[in-house]
């Protein structure tokens, strides 16, 4: 380990160590994204979850589901479900980013999609699906924010800090900040030391009042792409938080109660 990836964990255990000492608890959640099928990669991510005790949110897209999957969750009481868009599919305009929500595609047709994955987990899920809408791409178009709870949503989930807590009435915003891969860079690490900077960058936000510390900070995985060092990370990221007394991990269902 580099002397500054040693620093950054030394410095993360600071920042925690300062909310026991003001009397706060640092909430966390984790949430993992593109899930369709089983495959050793999800193994992998559920057993992390086992192993921890921690609960995890799965972002499932819902016109992609496999049976298998179905199966697969039944047991394990730690993994939620989420609802991941519809198809995972770039509608955007030129010049836009990739966008499934907006863009070319016509507002009617993307209510239609919302409403058919909805009652598509709704019906394989029944209470393991907390029914939040999470982006593709973490960006949708915000004219569709006032029809989510029509459908039934009563959440949202994207990237980085939060606007306001509630976008659209009915709908509570719980983000995720930290996200390791580096979608730059072939989908690589981002490193220790950035990735914990981000962490530490969002905490202090939070015990200081500068960020709305009624957010959890969110941690955001991809079991599909991710290689072996970001996997190397986030077991030593989440090994690390659970051992701290400021932490305590809540699960999409409480958060969205």
């Amino acid at each position: 380990m580099s002397t500054f990836s040693a620093r950054a964990w030394q410095w993360l255990g600071r920042e925690l160590d300062a909310w026991v000492i003001e009397g706060h608890a640092a909430r966390f959640w984790w949430r993992d994204d593109d899930a369709t099928e089983p495959s050793s990669a999800l193994s992998k991510l559920a057993g992390l979850s086992d192993s921890l005790n921690i609960p995890l949110a799965l972002a499932v897209i819902p016109s992609l589901l496999k049976p298998e999957l179905i199966d697969f969750l039944r047991n394990r009481a730690l993994i939620s479900v989420l609802q991941h868009g519809y198809a995972h599919e770039n509608h955007a305009a030129p010049g836009q980013r990739k966008l499934e929500l907006g863009g070319t595609r016509a507002t009617v047709k993307l209510i239609a999609d919302l409403k058919q994955g909805y009652q598509t987990l709704e019906q394989h899920f029944a209470d393991r699906f907390d029914p939040v809408l999470v982006p593709p791409w973490n960006r949708m178009d915000s004219k569709l924010l006032p029809c989510l709870n029509q459908i039934g949503f009563t959440g949202i989930s994207t990237m980085k800090v939060r606007r306001n807590a509630y976008p659209a009435p009915g709908l509570l915003q719980v983000n995720t900040h930290l996200d390791p891969v580096n979608w730059r860079h072939t989908g690589g690490f981002i490193g220790v030391y950035p990735a914990i900077a981000i962490l530490i960058q969002h905490l202090i936000a939070k015990r200081t009042g500068y960020r709305d510390r009624d957010e959890p900070t969110g941690i955001l995985t991809h079991h599909l792409v991710q290689n072996d060092a970001v996997w190397r990370f986030l077991e030593d990221l989440l090994q690390f938080l659970s051992n701290h007394p400021a932490v305590g991990w809540l699960d999409s269902t409480t958060i969205w109660k």
